[in-house]
């Protein structure tokens, strides 16, 4: 096993799984609940993840003229679904962090059923040659996502019913624990994947930035439009701009068997985590408040 297999196979889902945990001490079942009596939060992210940003990606695949494996590559990404990444900067940015569980698991099981229909349609429309027929492996998507988020998430639940006065000691130093930790795989995706960065960052730096930085910025907007409060904002803004791009390279390599279409990925990751980090240190810093 290489090392970038073993950090995207092994560590960074052991590290999740932590920073998982962490966060479900900071849940109670109320806040689960106050989802389900208002579903509003949940229609906009949805929509954002499902519809706008697969639209967005493919608009920027046109506009910059891309090559149809680069197109398809993008697109791969534009249909991923925010994974436990993102449920982690929402909570070091103080946002609605019940909102982004959510939302990533249930985007993640619908994907599973959009990712086809979308890029069969990319793959005609950019005529990238690729005869293949694409199907996710539908158990094993669900297993991934009990298994990184769900799971630890709701023993850390338990942790903080049963041991309130525990949980709570525990939140500033797990959050702390997790920027570090967010921080060590970033440079440790960098250091795995240097042979590509180069190459991705030239070829599609600029477009994934715009697709990163639209896509943040449309899910705030629509958020506040909406007039959802500020921790929900903070969490579509983080769900549609923040992909899942360990599934994304998994479906450029191993479903479509096409490693160039990972690239955009590569990049992407790039940016994720800059963005990722700087929304992390300015948000980071607010006092933590409960609907503004």
């Amino acid at each position: 096993m290489t090392i970038a297999e073993t950090l995207s196979k092994v560590f960074l889902p052991i590290s999740l799984a932590i920073i998982m945990l962490g966060m479900g001490m900071t849940l109670i079942p109320n806040d689960f609940t106050r989802i389900i009596k208002y579903p509003k939060a949940i229609l906009i992210g949805l929509t954002n993840q499902l519809i706008l940003l697969p639209i967005i990606g493919f608009s920027l695949a046109i506009a910059f003229g891309l090559s149809p494996v680069m197109a398809v590559g993008l697109m791969i990404l534009a249909t991923c679904p925010g994974g436990p990444t993102s449920n982690l900067i929402v909570q070091i940015c103080k946002g609605n962090i019940a909102l982004s569980v959510t939302l990533t698991a249930i985007a993640s099981i619908v994907s599973v059923l959009t990712i086809p229909f979308i890029l069969s349609y990319a793959l005609d429309y950019f005529g990238s040659g690729t005869n293949v027929t694409i199907k996710l492996p539908i158990i094993d998507t669900i297993l991934q996502i009990m298994g990184i988020t769900v799971i630890p998430i709701s023993v850390g639940m338990l942790i903080r019913r049963f041991k309130t006065n525990f949980a709570t000691r525990m939140e500033n130093p797990m959050r702390k624990a997790s920027t570090v930790i967010f921080v060590l795989v970033f440079i440790a995706v960098i250091a795995a994947n240097f042979n590509i960065v180069g190459q991705a960052m030239k070829e599609v730096g600029l477009v994934t930035l715009l697709l990163n930085i639209l896509t943040l910025g449309l899910g705030y907007l629509t958020a506040r439009l909406f007039k959802l409060n500020l921790k929900s904002a903070i969490s579509i803004s983080v769900e549609s701009g923040i992909q899942n791009g360990a599934l994304a390279f998994v479906i450029a390599t191993s479903i479509l068997n096409n490693i160039e279409m990972g690239i955009p990925t590569a990049a992407y990751a790039i940016w994720m985590y800059v963005t990722g980090g700087i929304l992390m240190w300015q948000l980071g810093k607010r006092p933590d408040v409960t609907s503004t």
